[in-house]
């Protein structure tokens, strides 16, 4: 491991909270048979995260994946952060390293807050201009994490007005077993009706009545109150 990326590590150990750790392990469903089961939290805010990896600007690509393989939550997401930035920064070739980098580390990306912070900065910003079909990979993996970054990463698209490849994503994962997955499709079905909510209706009129609840309540949180109870009674 790099002298900075310790530097970087000590620095985190030094301004955890036991006290706050506690109760992210229990927040992010750490135990047994839960999503996170084994995570181990350091208990710091998100706001010093940000700053401690924009201070580090001088990390490097190998700086941030040696953190990313770090035990301790925050660290990943502290590496999350710095490869976000230098893929912000990267040519069109360190881009390509950073996309291909991250696609090999999912298994260290492996809780909702990290995908969330990084799936569309790094995998839809690289794949808006390119071929796509990985996405679907993505989402027919068994991996869970695997399969929120197909449909985060979508969120880039949904920016740019293309909402095709989030209702082909949100079709595939229309009968996922996981909550944190119903939660996803949910929410990116809810940014496409931002974008466009005739879109977004003529997906639900097809599905609708077969999609889990969750993501049907996350679907339509924004909808008023009479044509949400209508989806909700199935009486559309």
């Amino acid at each position: 491991m790099s002298k900075l990326s310790d530097q970087i590590l000590n620095e985190l150990f030094e301004v955890g909270d036991p006290e706050r750790a506690s109760h992210s392990q229990r927040f992010f469903k750490t135990g047994k048979g839960e999503y996170g089961e084994g995570d181990i939290f350091l208990g710091i805010r998100v706001p010093r995260l940000r700053a401690l990896a924009k201070r580090y600007k001088q990390a490097s690509r190998q700086d941030a994946l040696e953190i990313l393989h770090s035990k301790y939550h925050e660290a990943r997401l502290t590496a999350l952060f710095l490869l976000v930035n230098l893929y912000n920064h990267a040519d069109a070739s360190g881009k390509k390293q950073i996309y291909e980098d991250y696609l090999e580390n999912i298994p260290f990306i492996n809780n909702w807050d990290l995908v969330d912070s990084s799936a569309l900065q790094i995998v839809g910003h690289y794949l808006f201009d390119k071929e796509r079909s990985h996405l679907e990979t993505l989402a027919k993996s068994e991996i869970l994490w695997e399969r929120r970054v197909a449909i985060i990463a979508s969120y880039y698209f949904i920016r740019q007005y293309e909402f095709r490849d989030t209702l082909k994503l949100s079709a595939l994962l229309l009968h996922d077993q996981e909550d944190l997955i119903h939660k996803a499709v949910g929410w990116m079905l809810r940014e496409v009706g931002n974008k466009s909510r005739p879109t977004e209706e003529e997906f639900l009129k097809k599905y609708y009545q077969v999609m889990p609840r969750t993501m049907l309540r996350y679907a339509i949180e924004k909808f008023p109150e009479e044509k949400r109870q209508a989806y909700l009674k199935g009486e559309i």
